[in-house]
């Protein structure tokens, strides 16, 4: 894949303290691939590169609103978050209580999308993009190329990957800009989204090959 900011958007997946601070709510099933991948420390490096260069960067977080909780049926890892109040906001309309809250950002990345120019999507409430306006913000712009990254790597990443492969943008996944939950009986969520990304993104990418690939030459002496 050729990235261009003409046409080429970052596309961070969940950014939040419950799936990337060591307070989340989900840091004990995630710690170790985190840790491994230095999720974080790669997520703000090509958030660096992807502002410098003027790539176009999108957020689509994941929020959980009080009235979520009257959903009749759920899978086990939606069950699993709304039991632990993961991404959990008091309601659509108020910040009141997002600072520092397991549904605001790592701290690391306010400064990247805080800085009045970071398209921030509506919520997705399940794991893909079908129900947020992150695929509006995109044609809007006329991107028809996406850098994925973000979490979790085997749910909201791949489903964002799945989603957006269908509605025909090209894709190039960062392997070590994401993470996955180990759970002793369903298994190793990295290493299952590795797999499937082998088999549909169009690029499964380094984090050092997304910066080299965004960084402008510094042009020499003429």
């Amino acid at each position: 894949m050729n990235l261009d900011p003409s046409d080429t958007a970052v596309v961070v997946i969940d950014p939040q303290n419950d799936v990337l601070s060591s307070t989340g709510k989900n840091w004990d099933v995630l710690a170790a691939s985190v840790t491994e991948n230095n999720t974080v420390g790669h997520l703000v490096e090509i958030f660096t590169a992807a502002k410098a260069a003027g790539f176009a960067v999108v957020i689509s977080p994941h929020y959980f609103y009080p009235t979520d909780h009257g959903w009749l049926f759920n899978g086990p890892l939606e069950s699993d978050e709304l039991r632990s109040d993961t991404f959990a906001r008091r309601g659509p309309l108020t910040l009141d209580g997002f600072t520092g809250s397991g549904a605001d950002w790592l701290e690391e990345f306010k400064p990247f999308i805080e800085d009045g120019s970071t398209i921030v999507a509506s919520p997705h409430k399940v794991w893909g993009p079908q129900t947020n306006d992150l695929v509006l913000q995109l044609r809007k712009r006329r991107i028809n190329k996406v850098v994925l990254c973000g979490m979790l790597a085997n749910i909201c990443v791949e489903s964002h990957l799945r989603d957006l492969l269908e509605q025909g943008f090209e894709v190039a996944v960062v392997r070590d800009a994401t993470a996955g939950p180990r759970h002793p009986t369903r298994g190793d969520g990295y290493q299952a989204a590795l797999v499937n990304y082998a088999f549909l993104a169009h690029a499964v990418l380094s984090t050092d090959d997304v910066v080299g690939a965004m960084t402008i030459p510094t042009k020499g002496p003429a």
